[in-house]
C-alpha cells in the first residue's frame, strides 16, 4: 500500500511566502501590484488559495503537470491578482488599503417569489421587475 504524498507546505501563507513572491516578482507600480499584507484581501486568499491547491496536486502530475498549471492557473490568474483593476489595485507594496465594499440593500418583500425551483428555467428578465416597479 503506497503512502499518500504530502503537500510541500502546510498553509496558503507558507506557499505564497516561500514559493510565489520569490518566484513570480514583478517590477510593481502601474502595471502590476502588490500588497505585503495580501493576507488582508479576501479575493487575493482566495485566488492565492486556489493557486497553491493547484500546485500542490500537479506538481505531483508526471511530465506537464507543472505546465499545465502554469497554462491553466497562474498565467490566469496572475494578471488579475498583480494587475492594475487587482485586489491590491490601492495598495502600493509598502502601505496598504482597505478595499472599498460594494453596498448591498436588501430585495423587497417577494422580489423571488418568481424564483421558485419550479420555474427556475422560465426566470423572469430584468424587465419583468422593472416593470412591476413602475
Amino acid at each position: 500500500m503506497s503512502e499518500e504524498p504530502q503537500p510541500v507546505y502546510d498553509s496558503v501563507e507558507a506557499w505564497v511566502t516561500d514559493r510565489f513572491i520569490p518566484m513570480f516578482r514583478r517590477t510593481l507600480g502601474g502595471e502590476f501590484r502588490w500588497c505585503a499584507q495580501w493576507w488582508r484581501h479576501a479575493e487575493a486568499i482566495s485566488r492565492l488559495s486556489a493557486l497553491w491547491h493547484a500546485w500542490e496536486t500537479l506538481r505531483l502530475e508526471p511530465g506537464t503537470g507543472m505546465g499545465v498549471w502554469y497554462r491553466d492557473y497562474l498565467d490566469h490568474q496572475l494578471p488579475i491578482l498583480l494587475g492594475a483593476r487587482g485586489p491590491f489595485y490601492q495598495c502600493t507594496e509598502d502601505e496598504h488599503l482597505d478595499p472599498h465594499r460594494a453596498l448591498a440593500m436588501p430585495s423587497p418583500p417577494g422580489w423571488w417569489d418568481e424564483l421558485s425551483p419550479e420555474s427556475a428555467s422560465d426566470q423572469p428578465d430584468e424587465t419583468s421587475h422593472a416593470h412591476r416597479d413602475q
